[in-house]
C-alpha cells in the first residue's frame, strides 16, 4: 500500500488539500488548494467574520454555540445571506487554528466535511 501524500490547509477555504506532482519542486510555497482560492484570499470582510465569530462565541460563554448566520448578520445586517459560505470559511480557518469546536446536533465534526447546518463554538480547555 502507498505511504498518504503530504496533506496543508487552504488558506483561504481552510479544506485540507494533498501534494500534487506539478507542486514538487515548490510544494513549501503552496498555500491554496485551487486557482479560485488564489484569487479569492482572504481580506478585510474576512477578517471581520472571523472577529465576529470569535467576539461571539466568547461572549455566548463555554458551554453555548452560535449559529454562522449570527456572525454574518453582525459584519452585514441587511445583506447577510451572501456572506454565508465566507463564514464558513472563517470558521473553518479558525477551526484549524485551534480557536474554534464546530457543532452538528451537539458533536464536534470536521467543518472540511460537514454538510447541512453547524453551530460554533469556544474551543474546550
Amino acid at each position: 500500500m502507498p505511504a498518504p501524500l503530504p496533506e496543508k490547509l487552504c488558506a483561504t477555504c481552510g479544506r485540507p488539500f494533498a501534494w500534487r506532482k506539478k507542486w514538487a519542486a515548490e510544494w513549501e510555497a503552496v498555500r491554496y488548494c485551487s486557482k479560485r482560492c488564489r484569487s479569492e484570499k482572504p481580506g478585510a470582510l474576512d477578517g471581520a467574520l472571523e472577529e465576529a465569530i470569535r467576539r461571539l462565541v466568547s461572549a455566548r460563554g463555554p458551554a453555548k454555540s452560535i449559529c454562522p448566520s449570527e456572525a454574518a448578520r453582525a459584519v452585514r445586517p441587511d445583506d447577510w445571506r451572501p456572506l454565508m459560505e465566507r463564514t464558513r470559511r472563517a470558521a473553518r480557518r479558525l477551526h484549524a487554528a485551534g480557536r474554534l469546536r464546530v457543532l452538528q446536533k451537539g458533536r464536534e465534526v470536521d467543518p472540511a466535511t460537514a454538510k447541512g447546518p453547524i453551530r460554533l463554538a469556544a474551543p474546550k480547555r
